[in-house]
């Protein structure tokens, strides 16, 4: 830091040089130099620049000071120059705060102050050029920026009090201004309004100790008349700047102002500053500005007594305790503004004191009521406001405005004076203004208009404009003071109906209408006459359109604001009534055909004058009107498309111009590119294409139709910022492309249908010469754009019943005919859409004929009935044009019927079409409902008639007395969200008594699907609001049983689907009943709840003359009224009193939604000539109360239905939608009661639809079901007939499945004609045309097409029968079609679940004799035998049956060939591999198809799917007979047959009873007698009878003659195997290996051991196994047949000792073929010859008794195991049986023998059997001690050594027994000497010794 000594003078010059230096360089540095110290730098340098001035001021007088002063700070280029030293002291000053109070500190304040004296009083003389060189302002610049700097804060003006040159300024302002210098006055009053700011108590208390404020006040008096009003202005303001800033510290100065006169100064001066406006002194405005402060300045708040005076504003609100701070306190300052106001005309200061009056209102809303209830400013500006400029008289009413708008205040006194200056009317614009004013005022509140009303103003007015009225002629300001007052009235009487009926009572509507001519009046006058429609629509209406049709065509803009009147006044449903009767829809139709032409490109006549934009302005607001008076008014809906008005509409949009009406034919032509409709819209007008004018315009017209269709044209505004060019800013404010995605997506809905049919009507029109390309594409844009249109199918339903299908075949009828036209395919497709849904069957004949005429003669030859074919004439296969040609049509026919037929979503096949509906959407009002008045009027005894409604005679009770039962169909398209789920109510019966109130819900049936649950309830619920209903848990139940029940849905309910619902209540004892509930036939759950009340509510008794009215809601009523997304259909709906069947109700499911009848005469749908045809009544007639189905129902009024059925219900439809009683206007849904007409009590009329958006009503009647009434079938067969392709064959197939698959009545009538025997042979004469798809539609006719997805069973069994089963037709098809056929027969015939059915209908139609016959074709291939044979086996497994058994049977021996014939040469290998070859073509064709009929019989037969009973296989067998089984085991057939043959005999005598049967005998030739049965029909009726052969009755013994088959056949090993299963109890099986011996031992260990035990072997099969042994002696001396033989004597040795106890070892037939057997085994080689021949020569005798030891031995081993086996058996019967028993096998051994066999045969046999005999008693003497004999064995051999020893006596008496005699004594004796023989010979009988 810098050390300055003050006391050498040149240390300081030094020290000052130094400092100069520096800041010099730190300015040039930017500030990079930093000093250490600035704040003690500051310091110093201020002492310095202190020191300087007061060394240059001291001891010189004023005028040489100030040119020292200003020489010391001037720059002068030195270094020790004082400008450097004031510049350091700028640049410091400027630093930071801590700076500024160093530089303050060093005393620099209070010196530049008297500098700033010394410049600003003593003024330099001016110098030769007159001007202030630079340096001078920069030196002034930074002298004033020091001092403000300083100034500013308090310390800087606390220093200027030391010195007195503050006052000295003051006053020098005061009183010199106009003797200072100039350049320094601005400055000087910046320095002086920064102290004033800054001022202190002690600054205060120095200016009021020096009188500055008075001394400055009286000189200001002094010049204030001689200085300029500006100066002077400026020269106040300082003053007055010290005065307004010193009073939030000290009031003082402000009262030495106001004791000195300064208010009058103010006054005086201010009122000298007129015409200062124009100079814009701002001086005036800050005097102003602080004046209007210093009327807050004040002690103490006002205190006046105000009166509010009322009415008031509602939100008005005054408090008198609120204080801002801001409120009026110096009404002397106030005074100044209100005197100066008063006194002035000047225009600026009258602004200005209005502004400054806002202001201070602004400040605090008190402040207008503190001022107007002491100096009334603004009360008596109006007296003389009519003085003022006008500028200022707007100004001021703006600000009474002001009063009412932002203060909310209504100053009565004001507005009284403000009519009075109306009423007076001197200067008429401030009467205009000044109703302006008020006018401004009643748009804020109605209250206004009522006192203006009170007031007189309204009436003045009225008055004013009468007089108005009756000379229309003045212009200028009285013109405009007559719009003024126009719109007050009208503003008057808006919202104010009191004002309107003054306005009717005096008269004035005839003068109102006069304005309406004159454009300046029109608006408010269209404003009082719509105000006036609020009390008569029907007058406004007629004034409007009587308007409207008088206006001349010129008058565009006319017809332009009354059209937007009447759109306002549309807005208010109410005015629809009246616009309708009041020909309103004819008056705007009549402005459109006055326009004929107008749109004409170019234009003629009168429009060439008129813009083409205000013609198409005027279109769209005709139309707009027409939208509104429409919209959501379904009377007028009806009215005007019941009146054609629609049609009119689209005639003379027509005639407009812009359309084509030349009627010729446009040339088609191919479009490269198209365009949609948006692009249409965007490319006209937000695009420079060169469209045409004409073209423009139409798309702007359809453009108003489209909204028009969306009910959106109403809401438009299309031409509030439209221009002529038809730029972007007028595209802006149209949606078309916005509107066209939100159709994509499908978020709108028609509104009005009929739209989109005058749209049609003049797509044709859309055409001009010159134009065909862009014409055609435009065409094809809009036809494209209505078929979006009909996307969804709630549009294609509304658009049905607008008629848009006629409106097409009749405007577009060209394009429709012609198939080159380029709209042919939209329009057919919207078509089809739309028929899918509805059509009308005279609409769908026209289409039809349009594509071929020919059909018509088919229809009527197939509908005639005829019997025979013949005549008939099919389309051949052909190439040829017109084959071509005619086929091609059939093809468009077939395609366009398949569209219209064709089911567009999954259905269930019974609810396939669409059926008639109720829709209730819960989305617009939250309610829709069908009501249904007077379910049942239960009257006392002495009540009168008259009450009661309803239909019918005498009086039906409720609760019925045995239950009831609730039938609906259903839909459900969107179901509500969970959190505001909204219940479908499928019934609700409410009843009430007469003479009370309250209303109850005694029977409910709804679906929750919040939970998914069916709620049924039964309780007595009050009928009450949901918000206000008692919690379910309040309910009282006095019963044991719960009052409502719940089951669970589960997934039963799929959106989209139709599902029928059954809901039954049965009755029981003690007051209780069960409920069950159904979903498409499946059981929901059953439970026990509480029944019905006999009266409602709490009631227990009812007076003899009241009554219980009953009805009922379907869906959701008014009163529980709750807003949900839920959207279902409701189909046929019935109430029954009674609880039906489960049968009766799947009858009723069967029925489908389409059945609309009383189900008296029901014949379900699929019934064919196999089913019971006489129909059935499923419910009694006087059970049903009622029945409810939309197709059924039509519009009527409540005045209809009062006429038609009663009173009563009348009134009550009329209370329950909410009109009048009389009303004859309204439309009116009614589905009437379908059971009316029915025997029985009281019934409802029917029901009523409940809700004028919530519900939609639909009446189905699609293509399928139309075509009925137009030929049916016979159609669709003609379009098969005509078909010469595979294409078009397919269409037309299609078409006619779809449509008999889906429409009942259609198959009813097919069935009828005839028509699928028509079928067939129209299959077959188009063989080549068929493929695999004809074929799977066929299935799906049939009804078995979807395979694994849903039930396989058969439904159509004419279809079946004469056209699936035709397999003639199929076998000739290409593709193998038969072999698909038969696949597929095969796979419904193999189902689990339906194949039974299925078989059952099969034999039904006879399909297996058409099989058989099949295969006595010869070109027939393997494959289909095979498959063939495939389908016989399921047939008969699933519906067994003789007959058809017969017929195989009978085919089967057809089979077979003639004895001559040996088989067994033929070879069959390599037969069953060639599929495709024909049989012909093959050997062995007979044996091998024969094969496999035997192999399907025996598949049959042994099925584990076939259960046959014992009676049903003792039927089979006996039907058949034995000899039809023994046929297929003779000699010469092959052995495959012989070997299935046995396989199938052997498979019935399984059972015993058929074997014992067999064995005893059956007469034969059953077969051929069963078979024959039906011929002699047949044969009766032939002319010559051709002789029939008498076969005669003759027993088969089958056994016997089954021996003798078997013979034949020994060497086949098969056979044996197949009689030992018989013999062992076993079914046939396959053995691993083919060779016996395997086969034998497979068998042995693989038999059914249980079998055998629990019915025992079989002797039958043991002793054909026997008799084989010895069958063919020929092969007896091959080593190989002997040990075969032997073989099965082993097999049956084996089986022996496995069952010993059998009693089959001991029957008689078994031991006499073993004794066969071994009798074989005995004699000489030749002496059996002969034996297997049943019919040889018998044998001779032999010659006595041969002796034994001649006996040849046995040549082979193998025939000692038969004598083995022989010994075995006689030991066991010897031991084991005794002799005293018949039959004994010794004996029936002994005595066995050939017939034809000679003596020495039988001697030898019998001498080796009586050995065998002796052998097995020697060897049980020998071992009796060292075995165990069986339990009695030793009295039994006993007896049987004495029977033997009998026997032995006897042969050789009968010189029998060959044996050698001693051997015969040495066995004697042995048994006579033995030792048990002695002890027990005593009890032998003599005899036998």
């Amino acid at each position: 830091s810098l050390t300055f000594l003050p006391k050498q003078s040149r240390i300081e010059r030094q020290k000052l040089y130094g400092v100069m230096l520096g800041f010099q360089a730190w300015e040039q540095s930017a500030g990079v130099i930093v000093f250490p110290n600035i704040q003690l730098l500051a310091s110093e340098v201020s002492k310095l620049l202190t020191k300087e001035i007061k060394r240059t001021l001291s001891g010189k007088p004023a005028e040489e000071a100030r040119l020292a002063l200003e020489q010391l700070l001037q720059q002068k280029g030195e270094a020790e120059d004082g400008h450097l030293l004031l510049k350091s002291v700028y640049l410091l000053s400027q630093t930071d705060l801590r700076t500024v109070w160093n530089i303050i500190g060093s005393g620099l304040p209070a010196a530049l102050m008297q500098c700033l004296y010394l410049f600003f009083t003593f003024p330099l003389k001016k110098t030769s050029d007159g001007e202030t060189s630079e340096d001078d302002t920069q030196t002034q610049e930074m002298l004033v920026k020091i001092m403000l700097n300083m100034y500013r804060e308090e310390e800087g003006v606390e220093e200027l009090l030391a010195a007195d040159k503050l006052q000295s300024l003051i006053i020098a302002t005061a009183s010199l201004w106009d003797q200072c210098s100039h350049s320094w006055k601005v400055p000087t009053g910046r320095v002086l309004r920064t102290i004033s700011k800054a001022q202190t108590k002690n600054s205060i208390v120095y200016l009021q100790a020096v009188d500055c404020i008075k001394i400055a006040i009286q000189n200001l008096f002094k010049v204030a008349d001689t200085l300029p009003a500006c100066d002077v202005c400026e020269a106040v303001s300082i003053v007055l700047c010290f005065v307004k800033d010193s009073y939030p510290i000290s009031p003082a100065l402000l009262t030495e102002f106001e004791n000195n006169d300064g208010y009058q100064l103010l006054l005086k001066i201010l009122l000298r500053c007129e015409g200062l406006q124009q100079k814009g002194d701002p001086y005036l405005d800050e005097i102003l500005d602080m004046l209007t402060c210093l009327t807050t300045c004040g002690k103490t708040e006002l205190k006046v007594s105000g009166n509010i005076v009322h009415p008031q504003l509602p939100h008005f609100n005054f408090e008198w305790t609120r204080s801002s701070g801001m409120t009026v306190k110096n009404l002397q300052a106030f005074q100044v503004l209100q005197s100066i106001f008063q006194k002035s005309n000047d225009q600026y200061l009258c602004e200005r004191i209005l502004a400054a009056i806002s202001t201070i209102w602004a400040w605090d809303t008190v402040n207008f009521f503190l001022l107007e209830w002491t100096l009334q400013p603004i009360n008596q500006f109006i007296d003389i406001i009519h003085f003022k400029p006008h500028p200022v008289q707007v100004q001021f009413f703006k600000l009474v405005e002001s009063i009412v708008l932002d203060l909310s205040y209504v100053p009565h006194e004001i507005l009284k004076k403000v009519q009075c200056l109306i009423k007076e009317n001197i200067v008429p614009f401030c009467t205009l203004t000044a109703l302006q004013c008020l006018l401004t005022m009643t748009k804020k509140d109605l209250l206004l208009s009522d006192i203006f009303r009170d007031s007189g103003l309204l009436g003045l007015l009225l008055a004013l404009l009468r007089k108005q009225a009756k000379i229309l002629r003045k212009s200028g300001t009285e013109k405009e003071l007559n719009a003024v007052m126009l719109k007050m009235v009208a503003a008057l009487t808006v919202r104010s109906v009191r004002n309107t009926v003054v306005l009717k009572d005096y008269g004035m509507v005839p003068y109102i209408k006069i304005f309406l001519d004159d454009e300046c009046y029109r608006s408010a006058t269209l404003s009082i006459l719509e105000q006036l429609s609020a009390i008569n629509y029907e007058e406004y209406m007629s004034i409007i359109i009587g308007a409207l049709c008088s206006s001349t065509q010129g008058e565009l803009h006319l017809k332009l604001d009354l059209l937007k009147s009447l759109l306002r006044i549309l807005e208010s449903p109410k005015s629809h009534s009246a616009f309708r009767t009041c020909s309103g829809f004819n008056g705007l139709l009549s402005l459109l055909s006055d326009m004929e032409g107008a749109l004409q490109d170019p234009p003629s006549g009168l429009w060439t004058s008129i813009g083409q934009t205000c013609i198409l302005e005027l279109v769209f607001y005709t139309l707009q009107g027409i939208a509104a008076a429409l919209h959501l008014d379904p009377v007028n809906s009806s009215f005007f498309q019941r009146n054609g008005f629609f049609e009119k509409m689209a005639e003379d949009l027509g005639s407009l111009g812009c359309f084509w009406t030349q009627g010729q034919y446009q040339i088609s032509l191919s479009l490269e590119k198209t365009r949609t409709f948006a692009e249409f819209l965007d490319a006209a007008f937000c695009s420079s294409d060169p469209f045409p004018m004409w073209l423009k315009n139409c798309i702007w017209i359809l453009n108003f139709l489209d909204h028009m269709v969306k009910g959106t044209l109403h809401l438009e505004s299309y031409f509030k910022e439209r221009k002529p060019e038809m730029g972007e800013a007028s595209r802006e404010d149209q949606e078309g492309p916005q509107d066209q995605e939100e159709w994509e997506t499908g978020d709108y809905t028609i509104v009005h249908p009929g739209a989109v049919c005058v749209m049609v009507r003049l797509l044709p029109k859309l055409y001009k010469d010159g134009h065909s390309q862009l014409s055609q594409e435009i065409q094809c844009a809009v036809a494209d754009h209505i078929q979006s249109l009909v996307k969804s199918e709630k549009s294609r339903q509304v658009m049905c019943g607008a008629g848009l299908l006629s409106t097409i075949i009749t405007c577009c009828e060209d394009a429709f005919r012609n198939e080159s036209h380029p709209l042919h395919l939209p329009l057919n497709r919207v078509f089809e859409k739309l028929a899918s849904q509805a059509i009308e069957p005279n609409v769908l004949r026209y289409q039809i004929v349009s594509n071929e005429s020919n059909l018509l003669q088919w229809c009527k030859f197939f509908c005639s009935g005829a019997s025979s074919l013949q005549g008939l004439q099919i389309v051949p296969v052909s190439s040829s044009p017109w084959v071509s040609r005619g086929s091609a049509l059939a093809l468009q026919t077939a395609m366009s019927l398949i569209s219209m037929t064709s089911p567009r979503n999954f259905q269930l096949p019974n609810t396939a079409l669409a059926p008639s509906f109720v829709e209730f959407d819960m989305s617009i009002e939250g309610y829709g409902c069908l009501y249904l008045p007077t379910l049942a009027t239960v009257m006392g005894p002495s009540a009168e008639k008259s009450v009661s409604g309803g239909i019918g005679t005498g009086t039906r009770m409720f609760p019925p007395s045995s239950g009831l039962t609730l039938s609906c169909w259903f839909l459900v398209s969107k179901f509500g969200l969970l959190h505001n789920s909204h219940p479908l109510r499928f019934l609700t019966v409410v009843r009430h008594m007469s003479r009370t109130e309250q209303e109850f819900v005694c029977f409910s049936v709804s679906f929750l699907p919040q939970d998914l649950s069916l709620v049924i309830s039964t309780e007595e619920v009050e009928f009450q609001p949901l918000d206000i209903m008692e919690p379910e848990d309040e309910v009282l139940n006095r019963s044991p049983f719960p009052g409502q029940v719940q089951f669970g849905c589960g997934k039963l309910l799929v959106t989209g689907q139709w599902h029928h619902l059954t809901v039954t209540v049965a009755k029981e004892a003690k007051k209780n009943c069960i409920v069950s509930a159904y979903i498409n036939g499946q059981m929901l759950g059953s439970a026990k709840v509480q029944y019905l009340q006999p009266l409602p509510g709490t009631c227990i008794s009812m007076e003899p003359s009241s009554f219980i009215d009953v009805y009922g809601y379907i869906a959701t009523p008014r009163i529980w009224k709750q807003k949900s997304s839920l959207t279902w259909r409701l189909g046929p709906t019935y109430l029954f009193e009674e609880a039906i069947s489960v049968e009766t109700m799947e009858v009723i499911s069967k029925l489908g939604p389409q059945y609309c009848s009383n189900f008296q005469a029901v014949q379900v749908q699929g019934e064919d000539q196999y089913s019971d045809h006489n129909p059935t009544s499923l419910v009694a007639e006087e059970k049903i109360s009622f029945g409810i189905n939309a197709m059924c129902s039509s519009l009527t009024t409540v005045q209809d239905i009062k006429s038609f059925y009663n009173e009563v219900d009348g009134r009550l439809i009329a209370k329950e939608i909410g009109i009048n009683s009389r009303d004859s206007s309204t439309p009116i849904f009614l589905a009437k009661n379908i059971a009316g007409h029915l025997s029985g009590s009281l019934r409802t009329i029917g029901s009523v639809a409940v809700g004028q958006y919530g519900v939609r009503v639909f009446q189905s009647s699609p293509a399928a079901t139309s075509l009925n009434f137009i030929g049916g079938p016979a159609i669709l067969l003609g379009v098969i007939a005509m078909a010469c392709d595979d294409h078009t064959m397919y269409a037309a197939v299609k078409v006619l499945i779809s449509i008999l698959n889906s429409s009942p009545m259609s198959e009813k009538l097919m069935r009828r004609m005839h028509g699928y025997q028509l079928l067939a042979y129209l299959l077959k004469m188009k063989t080549q045309l068929l493929n695999d798809r004809i074929l799977q539609l066929v299935f799906s006719l049939v009804g078995t097409a979807e395979l694994g997805f849903e039930s396989s069973v058969i439904k159509n069994y004419s279809a079946f029968q004469y056209v699936l089963c035709n397999f003639e037709l199929w076998m000739k098809a290409p593709e193998n079609l038969d072999l698909a056929l038969f696949s597929h027969l095969v796979e419904i015939l193999q189902s689990s679940r339906d194949g039974c059915q299925n078989a059952a209908v099969a034999y039904q139609v006879q399909m297996v004799p058409k099989l058989i016959f099949l295969f006595n074709d010869p070109e027939i291939s393997n494959s289909r035998i095979t498959v063939g044979c495939t389908l016989l086996s399921h047939l008969l497994q699933g519906y067994f049956n003789t007959r058809d058994v017969l017929r195989i049977g009978l085919f089967l021996v057809y089979t077979l060939k003639p004895s001559s014939v040996d088989e067994n040469h033929i070879c069959l290998d390599g037969v069953g591999e060639m599929p495709n070859e024909a049989l012909s073509q093959t050997s062995g064709r007979t044996i091998w198809l024969r094969n496999q009929l035997l192999k399907m019989l025996l598949d049959v037969m042994r099925s584990d799917k076939l259960h046959l009973s014992s009676e049903q296989q003792e039927e089979t067998f006996l039907a058949l007979g034995p000899d039809w089984f023994l046929l297929f085991m003779q000699s010469y057939l092959h052995s495959s047959t012989v070997v299935l043959g046995i396989k199938l005999l052997l498979c019935f005598l399984h059972n015993r009873l058929l074997l014992n049967k067999f064995k005893e005998g059956i007469i034969a030739g059953h077969w051929l007698e069963n078979s024959c049965a039906g011929v002699t029909i047949l044969m009766d009726n032939l002319k010559t009878h051709p002789p029939v052969p008498d076969n005669g009755s003759f027993l088969i013994f089958g056994f016997s003659v089954l021996q003798r088959c078997l013979t034949d056949h020994v060497h086949i090993p098969e056979v044996y195997l197949l009689v030992a299963g018989l013999f062992l109890a076993t079914p046939p099986s396959e053995p691993p290996e083919k060779d016996l011996e395997s086969m034998l031992q497979w068998i042995l260990q693989h038999h059914l051991m249980e079998n055998v035990l629990q019915i025992g072997l079989c002797p039958e099969a043991a002793a054909l196994l026997l008799e084989m042994r010895g069958a063919n002696m020929s092969l007896y001396e091959q080593e190989e047949w002997c040990l075969t033989k032997w073989n099965v004597i082993q097999f049956l040795s084996l089986i022996y000792h496995i069952y010993t106890q059998d009693p089959v070892w001991h029957c008689s037939d078994f031991l006499k073929a073993l004794a066969m057997v071994a009798f074989h085994s005995g004699p000489p080689k030749g002496g059996a010859e002969g034996l297997l021949t049943p019919d040889g020569p018998a044998i001779t005798e032999g010659k006595g008794c041969l002796d034994p030891s001649s006996l040849p031995l046995l040549p082979h081993p193998a025939k000692k195991q038969v004598w083995d086996f022989v010994r075995v058996l006689l030991m066991d019967s010897l031991v084991n049986i005794p002799a005293n028993k018949q039959g004994h096998p010794l004996d029936l051994l002994l005595e066995a023998s050939l017939q034809d066999a000679t003596s020495d045969q039988k001697r030898h046999f019998q001498t080796k059997v009586l050995l065998s005999a002796m052998d097995v008693f020697n060897v049980t003497s020998q071992g009796e001690g060292k075995t165990r004999p069986r339990e009695s064995t030793m009295p039994v051999s006993m007896i049987n050594i004495a029977y033997f020893a009998q026997k032995l006596v006897e042969k050789l008496n009968g010189s029998m027994f060959a044996a050698d005699p001693k051997q015969i004594l040495i066995f004697s004796a042995k048994q006579i000497e033995a030792p048990f023989l002695k002890r027990k010979f005593s009890s032998m009988p003599c005899t036998a010794v």
